[in-house]
C-alpha cells in the first residue's frame, strides 16, 4: 500500500468537505487513515492455504460440527462505511475436519476486503466446501450496516440476515432445521 498516495487522497478529501486538514487534530489524519485502512482490508493479502496451514485431519466423525456467534467487521464497498455481526457456520465432514480456530480465520480473510454480506456468505461457505469437501455446509450471517444506520434510511435497529447452503443442508429439510435451530440457542 502506497501511504503517500493514500495520505494526498485523504487530505484532499477533508480540505474539500470543508475541513482545514492543517489543524492539530487533523494534521496526522491523513496516515492514520492510511494505517486503518491497510488493516480493514489485509483480507486481500491473505491465503487460504497459510491459513488453514496443514489443519485438514483424517476424522471419521459425520455429525455436525458449528462455530456460531463467529464476530465479524467488514466494509461496505457501496459507501466504505463498516457492518458488523455474527456469522454462524456448520458443516458436516465427508472424512475430513478443520482445527476449529481456521474457521473464524476463513471469516476474517474475507470479512477483511471490501464487500457485501451476500457475497461474504458465499465465499465463507464456498471456501469450506471447496477444502474440506464435506457432505454439506450451512453459513448465516447477521450483518448490522452502518451505511443503512447513519445515512440513507436511517433505520437503527434492522439487521441484514443472508445464508450460504450447500448439499445436504440444501436437500434435507431437517438437516437445515437443525443447524437454525442450534444457532438460535443460547448457551
Amino acid at each position: 500500500m502506497n501511504y503517500e498516495i493514500i495520505e494526498k487522497y485523504v487530505k484532499n478529501l477533508l480540505d474539500e468537505i470543508g475541513e482545514n486538514s492543517e489543524r492539530e487534530g487533523l494534521k496526522k489524519t491523513p496516515h492514520r487513515v492510511a494505517k486503518a485502512y491497510e488493516f480493514l482490508t489485509q483480507g486481500y493479502n491473505k491465503d487460504i492455504k497459510k491459513i488453514l496451514n496443514g489443519a485438514i485431519f483424517n476424522e471419521k466423525y459425520d455429525e455436525m460440527v458449528i462455530v456460531k456467534d463467529v464476530d465479524f467487521y467488514s466494509m461496505c464497498e457501496h459507501h466504505l462505511l463498516p457492518f458488523f455481526g455474527k456469522i454462524h457456520i456448520a458443516y458436516i465432514p465427508n472424512g475430513k475436519i478443520v482445527g476449529l480456530s481456521k474457521i473464524p480465520r476463513i471469516v476474517d480473510v474475507f470479512a477483511q476486503r471490501l464487500q457485501v454480506q451476500e457475497r461474504m456468505t458465499q465465499e465463507i461457505a464456498d471456501t469450506i466446501d471447496q477444502y474440506l469437501s464435506p457432505r454439506g455446509v450451512a453459513v448465516v450471517a447477521e450483518g448490522y450496516h452502518m451505511c443503512m444506520m447513519m445515512r440513507g434510511v436511517q433505520k437503527q435497529n434492522s439487521i441484514t440476515t443472508t445464508s450460504a447452503m450447500h448439499g445436504i443442508f440444501t436437500e434435507d429439510a431437517r438437516t437445515r432445521s437443525e443447524f437454525l435451530n442450534l444457532i438460535s440457542k443460547k448457551i
